[in-house]
């Protein structure tokens, strides 16, 4: 049984075309996204207090469109034999 890796590839890319597009089109439908950060604000001896920080960080459209975009010609033009 032969492995054909030029097929394994193919496969690869397709993969990752449709993550960049999957990854684009929720850019676009969220435009971004948030987590909390945990920080220790003071530590005074055996007492530590802690502040949880929420960072929100915002996707441009431009770039939701652009990944998009790739990942739709990376299908395309990627799985073009010859």
């Amino acid at each position: 049984m032969a492995v054909n890796l030029q097929e394994d590839d193919m496969n690869a890319l397709k993969m990752a075309a449709i993550a960049l597009m999957v990854a684009g089109a929720l850019a676009l439908a969220y435009g971004g996204f948030s987590y909390t950060k945990d920080t220790s604000a003071v530590k005074l001896g055996p007492i530590e207090l802690s502040v949880k920080e929420k960072e929100t960080i915002n996707v441009p459209v431009w770039a939701g469109i652009g990944a998009v975009l790739a990942g739709g010609l990376m299908l395309v033009f990627g799985t073009r034999k010859g």
